[in-house]
């Protein structure tokens, strides 16, 4: 079930809603509104995927089977350990990357191994890297053990942020399953967060994406260098409004039933460098890998070589993490790469404001490179999608030119995304001081929401991204 659907927004959530609020009213214990909530997840999630509600349930019994007997047998903890992260992944692995493997062994060994293509079930790698996590927290003794199974399957595959993230912690969470409290302005900040989020999905991402296709989806020779990087821009717009506006739905929603994640974004197209880029772009999952894979692997403690070392299989797995494709894992190193280079130079560190300039522009010319790998289907087509865009692609013969692919309505969402990346309205959009601004703010809200709708009403186009990883 998607958020930015009519049978989410006009049935499923408001049904919820009213439920959430009776049992709040009749049986206000904490531990029958997550009933309730867990049952609604399991329902959100089948709505959509019910053959793979089963490996969701599976992983949740694996691991909270794995944290009890970390808790009891301290004695083989790292058997315990090495054994449920060997389990977690190999859903992972069979699920996501079986396809790839076998396409790859394929090609390497001139074999024709015919196998039935595996389906990825959608939101595996967040609740699989989610329940690791708490995993691994027990195993570092730095959570408890949970020892009510329904806790620990709320965590693992709460609706809001089940399917794309944000990739919420344990530790941020375990006291607000256990004990939380809803209120008036917990409830209008997250309606208002959500109808934010809905309309950068809706009204921005939507619109992007609709341009980005239609160039992307073309031969690379059949448009000019210009289209060609107003591809990539509309491309790095759409993936940017679409994740984060899928993350400010999954905070509004949390934070209406009680709950309070972290943020995943943070203007990341306003950073002056790449290492700037990832504490800003889906921060949980930076958060994350250095939390379980970079820090310890070693992290920077053990020499300039290591570091480089460790940050280079860091982002190999930030690219295999997003997609089973050659052009992740590229993507994920080309990221590495800068990364290091900065990390070599101490560009990163460099505050002046006559260099500032160079640096975000740096800093953006790296990251749309590395949405065009990202988004385009095959090695060879991003490369020749480069070449493109820099002239140096022979035999181009555009079909059509820019009014083709962009009219008045995307000029203005272009003008609108490029004033909404940069925090312009950081402090009045949801937290107004003034009354008039408040009642205006409002007036905004209400008009974005039923343009949303509306939209959403009229249109076939509704993917999310981030749905595929």
């Amino acid at each position: 079930m998607l958020f930015s659907s009519m049978t989410f927004i006009f049935l499923f959530l408001p049904i919820l809603c009213a439920l959430y609020l009776v049992i709040c009213k009749f049986f206000p214990q904490t531990k029958y509104k997550n009933y309730l909530l867990l049952l609604a997840s399991i329902l959100f999630y089948a709505w959509g995927e019910p053959r793979y509600v089963v490996i969701m349930l599976a992983t949740i019994t694996i691991n909270y089977i794995g944290a009890i007997c970390l808790d009891r047998f301290s004695k083989y903890k790292k058997r315990i350990l090495a054994l449920t992260v060997l389990m977690d992944l190999s859903f992972l692995i069979y699920f996501k990357y079986f396809n790839f493997i076998i396409d790859n062994i394929n090609s390497l060994f001139t074999a024709d191994f015919n196998v039935i293509q595996v389906i990825m079930p959608i939101g595996i790698s967040f609740y699989t890297f989610q329940a690791m996590s708490y995993l691994v927290d027990v195993y570092r003794g730095t959570v408890k053990v949970q020892k009510d199974i329904t806790k620990l399957a709320l965590y693992i595959c709460l609706f809001p942020q089940l399917i794309a993230g944000p990739i919420v912690q344990y530790s941020d969470v375990a006291n607000q399953i256990e004990d939380r409290t809803e209120n008036f302005d917990k409830i209008t900040y997250g309606i208002k967060r959500f109808i934010v989020g809905l309309s950068k999905k809706v009204l921005i991402a939507n619109t992007m994406g609709a341009v980005a296709d239609a160039i992307f989806d073309t031969p690379v020779t059949s448009f000019s260098p210009f289209i060609a990087w107003i591809g990539a821009i509309a491309y790095s717009f759409q993936l940017f409004y679409d994740f984060s506006g899928y993350s400010d739905m999954a905070i509004g929603l949390g934070s209406i039933f009680g709950f309070r994640f972290l943020e995943n974004f943070n203007y990341p197209y306003i950073s002056k460098s790449i290492t700037e880029f990832w504490r800003r772009w889906h921060i949980s999952l930076s958060s994350w890998f250095k939390n379980y894979l970079y820090i310890p692997l070693g992290g920077n403690r053990k020499g300039m070589m290591r570091t480089y070392f460790n940050l280079f299989i860091v982002f190999l797995a930030t690219g295999i993490w997003h997609g089973a494709s050659w052009n992740f894992v590229i993507w994920g190193l080309w990221h590495g790469l800068f990364n290091i280079f900065e990390k070599l130079t101490g560009w990163h560190k460099v505050e002046s404001k006559k260099v500032a300039p160079i640096q975000h522009i740096y800093a953006l010319f790296i990251v749309v490179i590395g949405w065009v790998m990202f988004r385009s289907e095959t090695i060879t087509y991003a490369f020749d999608y480069i070449k493109n865009m820099f002239g140096l692609l022979r035999g181009v013969d555009p079909l059509y030119d820019l009014n083709y692919y962009i009219g008045n309505i995307e000029i203005f969402v272009f003008v609108v995304a490029t004033l909404c990346a940069m925090p312009i309205f950081r402090n009045c959009i949801l937290q107004p001081k003034n009354k008039i601004v408040h009642f205006l703010l409002n007036l905004w809200l209400i008009i974005i929401f039923l343009l949303s709708a509306s939209s959403i009403a009229a249109s076939t186009y509704n993917p999310f991204i981030y749905f595929r990883f």
